[in-house]
């Protein structure tokens, strides 16, 4: 979650900490409207303990933002 946090807050020109709010109400907003079975997916996601290349839905987020 942090490499996503690092590239929202660049790619935005916002903080990190502005970068962070903002990570945490998508990921909070998606939850609220996947299948319950599915919201803990994102937890693990978010966490780190999830798939993607850098780990996580960081990896599967930074990926749609262009990070190779």
């Amino acid at each position: 979650m942090e490499e996503l946090i690092k590239q929202v807050s660049e790619r935005a020109g916002i903080t990190e900490e502005q970068a962070r709010t903002a990570v945490e109400t998508v990921a909070e907003y998606l939850k609220e409207r996947v299948p319950a079975p599915y919201s803990s997916y994102i937890d693990s996601f978010m966490s780190g303990r999830g798939g993607g290349k850098s780990g996580g839905l960081g990896g599967i987020l930074g990926g749609m933002f262009g990070n190779k």
